[in-house]
């Protein structure tokens, strides 16, 4: 893994939202606090952002913590450090569910260091968590393809288990091996929300290859519990405008199905089954009351902050 990173001034700092000039990084931890740290800059707002005046209690003080929240009459008193802590930052529990099923691995580019769907994933996966963890939330996290993969519970304590288990990820999306294997959203999803034992606010990623009511039927096993839940659709650009030339065999690989497509007599016809099938995901979770965002691999991550940030603070409003 790489030791270091190039400085970040602020004129590179949204360069560095770039998945292209990520992939350089070899430490998620470090390319998760690149993103979010520039992307915390760029708001020119304090780290904790949306928290609550509602005080929750007291705890005491770490190295590394910010001064300014010392209760210093506390410290009058007792000739201690304690920090004040806020009912937001204290009662969120924020779970990241990552789709790890064989389709994700597609969209490695080695000539425009464009990284693949699940890699992609990984950086935004690690970027939330991160974020979430500098507010304080309890940060958990849980892969899945046909099963439940991981799970790490939320805990103040599991971001670093997030970003090792998030790093694993990532260094095996890179391998070129990949076995087909069908994939279906609804067991996992059924699974997991049994194990939400308090409201949350839930990220779920995915490129969403199923048919949408599907998708819902299984996403209401967690929207059903009084989560928040938040859908980040991520594709290849390749996924959306099918910019490609020559005549070849496409593999499904979910399946491993072959099929020779010939892409100028297919493009138009192909484009809108996608955008047929992305408004109607995005018309039917706006309905349920979630958050829908779609995503290309080569977007900059800040787009993807910024739309869990706004469902973040509302989040808090009606908590």
């Amino acid at each position: 893994m790489t030791a270091a990173a190039p400085p970040v001034s602020g004129r590179q700092q949204t360069s560095f939202l770039d998945p292209t000039v990520l992939a350089r990084i070899g430490n998620l931890e470090l390319l998760a606090r690149t993103v979010v740290e520039g992307f915390i800059n760029g708001l020119h707002k304090s780290p904790h952002l949306g928290a609550s005046t509602d005080f929750a209690q007291h705890r005491g003080y770490m190295p590394g913590d910010d001064i300014r929240r010392i209760d210093w009459r506390l410290w009058a008193r007792s000739d201690r450090y304690y920090l004040k802590e806020f009912e937001a930052e204290t009662n969120t529990n924020f779970n990241v569910l990552l789709d790890v099923s064989p389709s994700m691995r597609y969209g490695a580019d080695a000539e425009s260091g464009r990284p693949s769907k699940l890699t992609y994933a990984c950086y935004l996966a690690a970027c939330l968590a991160y974020f979430s963890s500098l507010q304080r939330d309890r940060v958990g996290m849980a892969t899945f393809d046909h099963d439940v993969v991981d799970y790490v519970p939320p805990s103040m304590k599991h971001l670093r288990l997030i970003l090792h288990t998030l790093d694993r990820l990532d260094h095996s999306a890179r391998d070129a091996k990949v076995t087909p294997g069908k994939s279906t959203l609804d067991p996992p999803l059924r699974k997991l929300a049994d194990t939400f034992r308090r409201r949350s606010l839930v990220v779920l990623i995915s490129d969403f290859y199923e048919d949408v009511e599907s998708i819902m039927s299984a996403m209401a096993h967690v929207r059903g519990r009084g989560n928040d839940v938040i859908v980040f659709h991520v594709l290849d650009p390749r996924e959306i405008d099918f910019s490609f030339n020559e005549s070849s065999n496409f593999i499904d690989m979910e399946t491993g199905t072959k099929m020779p497509v010939i892409p100028e007599y297919l493009r138009k016809q192909y484009r809108e089954l996608v955008k047929a099938h992305t408004d109607l995901l995005g018309k039917r979770v706006g309905e349920s009351r979630a958050d829908y965002f779609l995503f290309d691999t080569s977007k900059p991550l800040d787009k993807a902050l910024f739309a869990y940030l706004g469902a973040r603070q509302r989040f808090n409003r009606v908590r």
